[in-house]
């Protein structure tokens, strides 16, 4: 079984490595979404896989770093592409969250990524 919640926030970022003229290389900002997922038995007697509190808890500290930020002054995000971000928050949060499964962003409505670990 696999659960999730959704964050969101707001932050500034450029993509330092596309071609010139592209349009992202120039300073934007999004109002990012995040869905954090994780897998496990529902086990008994709670019937849950995990406490979304706890979920909220874990992820707290790295959404303090992110929101209302330049992305690209963070260390390890000097390229923040959606999926560069997906394995910084996978990577911060992984040792913490027993059972992680994927970290997904959106930078749009339209467009993001999910991250399961891995490449």
């Amino acid at each position: 079984m696999e659960i999730f919640k959704d964050f969101h926030f707001e932050a500034a970022h450029r993509l330092p490595n596309v071609p010139a003229g592209h349009k992202c290389a120039r300073l934007h900002g999004h109002s990012f979404q995040v869905r954090i997922c994780v897998a496990g038995e529902a086990s008994e007697p709670a019937g849950w896989v995990m406490d979304f509190g706890d979920l909220k808890a874990a992820f707290k500290p790295i959404l303090a770093q992110l929101d209302h930020y330049y992305l690209n002054d963070i260390e390890g995000l000097e390229n923040p592409t959606s999926e560069n971000l997906a394995r910084w928050i996978w990577t911060r949060l992984q040792p913490t969250l027993p059972g992680l499964s994927a970290v997904e962003i959106r930078e749009t409505c339209t467009s993001g990524c999910i991250y399961r670990g891995g490449n």
